[in-house]
Formats: C-alpha cells, sequence, structure tokens
C-alpha cells in the first residue's frame, strides 16, 4: 500500500516538477525525476514515519544506486552524452538525483529551502529549463554560495569521507577528509556532545573543533545520512553499540547496527557477540515497532558484497544466513512473545501504526523460521486477511525445505491467478529463494500460464527476480549467468528497453573470483555477438565488458 501510495504521489507532483516546470533536453532529466522523488519522499516521510522512511530510502540507495556510481554503467546525475537514452531511467538520475535536492535543503534549512522552490516556480513557471536553473534559484533565495555544489551534478561516483577523531583536554578534534578532486561540496550533519550542526565540508581536508566536553564522546556522524557518501571512522565495537541503543538520531541507532552486522557477517563468520545480542534485544522492545524492524533487517548480500576486495556470494550467503540464525536461537522467547502481542485486531487498516506492527512481526516471523517453524508461517498465510501478511509468510516458506512450501505455494497461486499484479508477487517470492533449486524452478515457470515474456512486469518479477538473487545468480557453474544472457538475447528481439534492464544484471561481474568472471565474460560476450542486437542492450554489454 505505502509504495502505490508513493507512486501515486509521485506522479501527482509530476503536474508541477516535470510538467508545469520540465526539462530543456534530456540530460536534465533529474531535474524533473530527482526533484519529484525528494518530494515524494517528503510525502512519505509526512504520512508515514520520517526515520523509517529515511532508512528505506538509504538501504535502496545502497543496494542499488551505489554500486550503479562504481560499475561500468556510472555516469553522472547529468549524464555528458549518451547512446540510448532509456538506458538513463536509472537510480542515479532518479534517487541519486532526489539526494542532491536534498542535500541543498540540510544546506539551507527548510525555510529558505522553501522560498528556493516558491522562486524556481515563479521564475520558471511554463519553461523548459536546466539544473543549473534550479540550484540558482535557490542560491539567491538563500544568499548561500552553491556554485561548489554543483559539482555534484557532473562528476560521477560516490565520495568517500575518510574521519578520525581526537579528544584531549574537554576538546574533540574531528579530521574529515574527502576523495573527490576536486573537492564538492558537502552537507555533514553532526553531534559531538550536546552540539549539533551541519558542517559544509568544502576542502581536501578538514578539521573542526569541538569544546567544553565534560568527557570522550561517542561522535554521531552524517546524521540524518546527510550526504550520498560513503563514511569510514574507526567505531569500536563498544562505541556502536552505545550508538545503537542511544543514540537521538534514528538513522544512526539503525546505521551503528547495520555496521555491527555487517562486521559480524564479513569478519566473523556471522557469529555475533554477546553485546550484539544484548542490543537487538532492546530493539525489539522499541517504542516504535516500525524502526525495530528495520533496525533488526540485517544488511543485504548485494551490499555486503560491495565491502569485499573478491566476493564469495557462497561464503557471503553462509555467513549472513549464520548471523539470522544466531539471532533467532538468542532471541526466541521475546520473538515468539512479540509475535503474539503485535497481532492486529479488527479490519485491515493502511495506517502508519498498524503496518508498523505488521513489520515488527513479520521479522520476527521470518527470524523465527530459520529455527524450522515452518508451521508458524503457514497458519498465517492461511489466516492472512492483508497481502503484507500474506506474502510474509510465503516468503517464509519459499526459502525454507519444508512440507508445506509448495502446497503452500499451488494455493496461493489458485487463489489469485486472476490478479495479475499479485501472481507477480508469486513469481518474485519463487525467483529470489535461497533454495539450491531455485534456477530449475525458474525455468520451469518461464513455460507457467502465469509468466509471459512479452510482459514486461512478468519479466521483472521472475529474471530480474532471479538476476537479483545474489547466490543464486553467481552460482560458481556459472549456470545463472548462461540463464540471464539466453534472456536477455530472447527479450532483445522483442523488447531491447527491457532486454537492456535485464543484461544490468552484470554489472559487477569484475567483482567476483577468476573462475566466476570467466564464465560471465563469456555470456557477455555471447549476448554482443548476437546478430540484430539493439543499441539499448548494446550499449550496457560494450560497457560492461570495457568496464
Amino acid at each position: 500500500y505505502l509504495s502505490i501510495d508513493r507512486v501515486v504521489a509521485h506522479e501527482y507532483f509530476h503536474n508541477w516538477t516535470g510538467n508545469r516546470v520540465t526539462c530543456r533536453d534530456w540530460f536534465q532529466l533529474s531535474l524533473k525525476e530527482g526533484l519529484t522523488v525528494f518530494r515524494d519522499q517528503e510525502y512519505g516521510a509526512d504520512t508515514y514515519s520520517r526515520a523509517v522512511t529515511r532508512i528505506q530510502e538509504v538501504r535502496a540507495l545502497r543496494a542499488g544506486q551505489f554500486p550503479e556510481d562504481a560499475g561500468p554503467m556510472k555516469h553522472p546525475v547529468r549524464p555528458q552524452s549518451y547512446m540510448e537514452i532509456r538506458n538513463f531511467y536509472t537510480m542515479t538520475v532518479y534517487e541519486k538525483g532526489a539526494e542532491l535536492v536534498r542535500m541543498q535543503h540540510s544546506l539551507l534549512g527548510e525555510e529558505k529551502f522553501q522560498a528556493g522552490m516558491r522562486l524556481y516556480f515563479k521564475r520558471h513557471d511554463g519553461q523548459a529549463v536546466t539544473c543549473d536553473d534550479f540550484v540558482q534559484a535557490m542560491q539567491d533565495a538563500s544568499g548561500i554560495d552553491l556554485s561548489q555544489f554543483k559539482l555534484w551534478y557532473d562528476v560521477a561516483g560516490t565520495p568517500v569521507l575518510d574521519c578520525r577523531g581526537a579528544y584531549e583536554n574537554g576538546s574533540f578534534t574531528l579530521a574529515v577528509k574527502q576523495s573527490m578532486n576536486p573537492p564538492f561540496h558537502i552537507p555533514f550533519a553532526v553531534k559531538i556532545g550536546d552540539e549539533e550542526q551541519v558542517l559544509s565540508i568544502k576542502r581536501p581536508e578538514e578539521e573542526f573543533v569541538f569544546r567544553n566536553l565534560k568527557s570522550k564522546p561517542v561522535p554521531s556522524l552524517l546524521r540524518r545520512f546527510s550526504a550520498p557518501v560513503i563514511l569510514n571512522y574507526p567505531f569500536t565495537d563498544d562505541e556502536l553499540v552505545h550508538l545503537m541503543g542511544r543514540d537521538d538520531d534514528a538513522f544512526n541507532r539503525w546505521e551503528a547496527g547495520q555496521r555491527l552486522a555487517a562486521s559480524i557477517i564479513l569478519g566473523r563468520k556471522g557469529a555475533p557477540s554477546r553485546a550484539f545480542l544484548d542490543a537487538s534485544r532492546s530493539i525489539l522492545s522499541d517504542r516504535d515497532p516500525a524502526f525495530a524492524a528495520e533496525a533488526l533487517t540485517l544488511p543485504p548480500e548485494a551490499f555486503l558484497a560491495e565491502q569485499m576486495q573478491v566476493v564469495d556470494p557462497d561464503l557471503l550467503h553462509s555467513a549472513r544466513n549464520e548471523l539470522r540464525l544466531a539471532l533467532a536461537q538468542g532471541l526466541k522467547d521475546e520473538l515468539l512473545s512479540k509475535y503474539e502481542k503485535l497481532r492486529v485486531a479488527g479490519a485491515y487498516s493502511p495506517d502508519a501504526v498498524s503496518a508498523g506492527k505488521r513489520a515488527l512481526r513479520n521479522l520476527c516471523l521470518g527470524l523465527l523460521s530459520e529455527l524450522g517453524m515452518s508451521g508458524l508461517a503457514h497458519a498465517q498465510l492461511q489466516q492472512a486477511d492483508n497481502m503484507t501478511d500474506a506474502m510474509a509468510a510465503l516468503s517464509c516458506l519459499a526459502n525454507l525445505d519444508c512440507p508445506e512450501r509448495q502446497p503452500a505455494l499451488d494455493a496461493f497461486y489458485a487463489k489469485w491467478q486472476r490478479e495479475p499484479l499479485v501472481v507477480d508477487k508469486w513469481l518474485a517470492v519463487q525467483s529470489t529463494s535461497r533454495l539450491p533449486d531455485t534456477l530449475r524452478r525458474v525455468k520451469r515457470l518461464l513455460s507457467h500460464p502465469a509468466f509471459d515474456i512479452k510482459v514486461p512486469n512478468k519479466v521483472y518479477a521472475l529474471i530480474r527476480g532471479f538476476a537479483s538473487n545474489h547466490v543464486r545468480f553467481h552460482a560458481a557453474d556459472g549456470s545463472g549467468y548462461a540463464f540471464l544472457a539466453d534472456q536477455v538475447i530472447a527479450l532483445n528481439a522483442l523488447n531491447p528497453q527491457v532486454a537492456a534492464r535485464m543484461a544490468r544484471g552484470f554489472d559487477r561481474w569484475k567483482r567476483f573470483d577468476a573462475a566466476r568472471q570467466a564464465k560471465a565474460r563469456a555470456q557477455l560476450e555471447r549476448i554482443r555477438d548476437t546478430a540484430g542486437l539493439s543499441r539499448d542492450v548494446a550499449e550496457i554489454v560494450s560497457k560492461a565488458l570495457a568496464g
């Protein structure tokens, strides 16, 4: 419901940002899309939970846009050139473009930002303009120099902030070094002790001193994710546990938990410390169940893979599952109790409070399923009066080798086979299953009445769903790569735009071991050498091979 609500809001907001004021040329695509994404994000934050909405935005950005910014299809928010414009309806143009608008909001503050929006509409109503025109309106309305900020629009890549802190005699010195050359103008929201401010990082290296502190602080950095950057700071585990439990910025509480979970998965093969389990137990009792559900969701494998020198998808998958199992075992009683207490009585309602309760209850169900409690998931599926609960239960069963799995999938399809959007969910829940036989099942579903390769949403659900299945798509034998290449070649003759989007599944192939790289390269070359290859697919594949 929330995603549908946001899409409707997005398209409505285009009446102003896209229609009344539109783009001078395709290079300015983010002028309307990035700005409108920012507006629908703000609508979601105001309507539901600002903290949870921000966390969900950042999770999606890191899982999709950060790898894009580091891959063969990296491009600025305002591209300098293109072979096929349809390939630039990307997360960089949309989601990173929205982050650029948000950073201007952070630098200006709410009052001046709104003044800038009013000036932008007043100046340009009925005109086709550029990203520079938008920034100029913000600068003129606020009196804040944004000339250096414009680099964000024209330079690709994710900036890295390397930070360190030193405490002495009541003063804390924060040193910040940025990776961009020439340097970007980066809003860096921090809180040191009781002092909170948005620092403007504008030079390659800078230092900021915070005085009159009574004790060594645990710095709260990049609050609310004030800029789309990678932050490096040598937090200790104890400091992260402190932030996870006590930071007054909800985003940074979540971020601390993500950093701890990532270190456990990548450095300890999924074996958590007692402190992490205790902190997770405390989060489970947070007064905001929607936040607790986000905070207890582990970082996705695609995000974790970006932090490995050479990606080992099997080891990564195993370690992440080990941590899920450890959480389930360590918190079993609390998870069962919370699952029962969060049952939402009465008729279904999409309101934020009810949605938050459902989110945490389904998080509990997912962890409990790691203990083999398939009966609990099956019972929820049979009793569910809303799609959120039904899909959560079906997803649990789809990831378990249990007797209820196939009957549940069959019954769900029988019930919903005349609802195409629900059938898409049914396809996706199978293509993203972690079970070893997933590719065989996906191949079988290609000939199922529910699937039609000429319908893009079916392709996205089944084929793109499988390409996002990190451990199964990147199988050591190369079978996942061969399957995707087959589908890209077939789609190229039917719908080049959709084929190109599927080919993006190969973007990060050079991050893996030599054997997997060889198998991926062979499939990319097979696509490249296909007779009648479209410009759409040719651009993606040629850049992937060259990147």
